[in-house]
């Protein structure tokens, strides 16, 4: 005789680790430290936002900007969050079609980066336009063979492949919230609205996951164009440090560094932020980030040598005196700590398992990222400082650059903008996809194929 015992079925154990996901990866309201955050970057956004309002009325006077130095700070800031926007195609498409396993607590994190930049990388182009009204004539007046038509092109595709690659695996996430969420009515109207009438049929799911297969294969050239646009932009410029056909694999291994930086900033803080979020964004996740970080780094770096070295072996004309500023003039402290601590350092320091640790790594990050943004600056600033007609007869002002605290105000206030954009997100939707985290937890979870 047997004596039955009491031991939870399998659909008990399954169940019990779903609600403990759902309560581990649920949105949450604002804590203290939170509400803190949005206070700060809220004041930030507001004064960019004042500024901007004085330049709207005023116009580019405001700013350092003249006839020579005609691209300031705010198109450095526009390449920086065309970078930092390719993050979404790196995690969310090319690891996905390689089969990339760990990439799943990374997808969201990476595409909320990826849509908040891109849609400021948009409006930082309507900021520098001395009469935004004017930027209908750009549809209006658009010449097929300019650069900038195509940029307004990709960017547009761009911004629309990434908000339906962010939206569609949402969807099953909106229904869990619809039937189990715990708050505001308001909030779960707006879930069930969202969900689409999402019922985890077979079919639903077929057509789902089909359509996130390709529109990951979309956006991988769709990303890699918006770069390389981006770069004909100063390439097609005849100008001393912009005439180089190194320029668009050049901005696109940069773009993948400072995205895949930008990934693990935003993991360490969510990790710390959330007490529980340790057991998903673990340490592996970390290394393996880490252990990309340096591949990208290292991608970067040549592109770099190349970029430098054939100009500096001629040291012909203007371009001498742009890479003399560059490497011994007014711009080397500048140029060489971007070298050295955005690039060199991490690398040498991700090298070690150590390096590779949640805080380390955090850091390192951070050191990439500023580096990414003042290589941007030192990509648009000191070529305007050197063009091919010599600056004879205009005031002392305007044969040198230096932003004024109002176009600083402005340019902080877009990064606060993308910053904002990502924190609401995280308030209102699961920054880690929680139904697809529930079936990999499953024991008998197969992962689906690409077909």
């Amino acid at each position: 005789m047997t004596m039955k015992t009491n031991k939870p079925s399998r659909i008990q154990t399954n169940a019990e680790r779903a609600d403990a996901i759902m309560a581990d990866l649920m949105p949450k309201p604002f804590g203290l430290s939170g509400k803190i955050w949005v206070v700060v970057l809220s004041a930030i956004f507001l004064l960019g936002l004042f500024f901007y309002v004085e330049q709207f009325r005023f116009g580019l006077g405001i700013t350092a900007m003249r006839d020579y130095s005609t691209w300031g700070i705010y198109i450095s800031n526009f390449v920086f969050f065309v970078a930092i926007s390719l993050v979404g195609s790196l995690i969310s498409a090319i690891l996905k079609l390689t089969g990339v396993k760990w990439r799943t607590p990374l997808t969201r994190i990476s595409e909320m980066i990826a849509v908040a930049s891109i849609i400021f990388a948009a409006l930082v182009i309507i900021v520098d336009m001395g009469r935004p009204d004017r930027f209908l004539n750009v549809l209006l007046h658009a010449r097929i063979q300019s650069p900038i038509t195509w940029d307004v092109i990709v960017i547009t595709t761009y911004l629309t492949i990434s908000l339906l690659l962010f939206y569609l695996p949402l969807i099953p996430d909106f229904a869990l919230m619809r039937d189990r969420f715990k708050g505001p009515a308001w909030q779960i109207k707006i879930y069930t609205w969202l969900a689409l009438g999402w019922s985890n049929l077979p079919g639903q799911e077929k057509i789902l996951r089909r359509s996130e297969q390709i529109l990951a294969v979309l956006i991988i050239p769709v990303a890699f164009g918006i770069h390389t646009v981006t770069s004909w932009l100063f390439a097609t410029t005849l100008r001393p440090g912009w005439d180089s056909n190194n320029f668009g694999p050049y901005f696109v291994s940069g773009a993948f560094m400072v995205g895949a930086g930008g990934v693990i900033a935003a993991m360490y803080i969510f990790r710390t932020h959330y007490s529980n979020w340790s057991k998903y964004l673990t340490d592996k996740h970390f290394d393996r980030m880490g252990r990309l970080l340096v591949l990208l780094s290292l991608v970067y770096l040549y592109f770099n040598i190349n970029e430098y070295f054939v100009p500096a072996y001629k040291m012909k004309g203007q371009e001498a005196e742009h890479l003399k500023a560059l490497f011994f003039g007014r711009y080397a402290p500048l140029f060489w700590s971007v070298q050295v601590f955005g690039m060199i350092v991490p690398i040498i320091l991700l090298l070690f398992p150590k390096g590779r640790k949640p805080l380390p790594i955090f850091l390192i990050s951070i050191l990439v990222i500023v580096g990414a943004w003042f290589k941007r600056f030192l990509i648009v600033i000191p070529t305007l400082s050197h063009p091919y007609i010599p600056m004879d007869r205009v005031p002392e002002s305007w044969q040198h650059y230096l932003p004024t605290f109002k176009e600083w105000s402005i340019t902080a206030g877009t990064l606060a903008g993308a910053l904002l954009i990502i924190t609401f997100i995280a308030r209102f939707l699961p920054a880690i996809p929680v139904v697809e985290t529930i079936e990999e937890a499953d024991p008998n979870h197969v992962e689906p194929g690409i077909e």
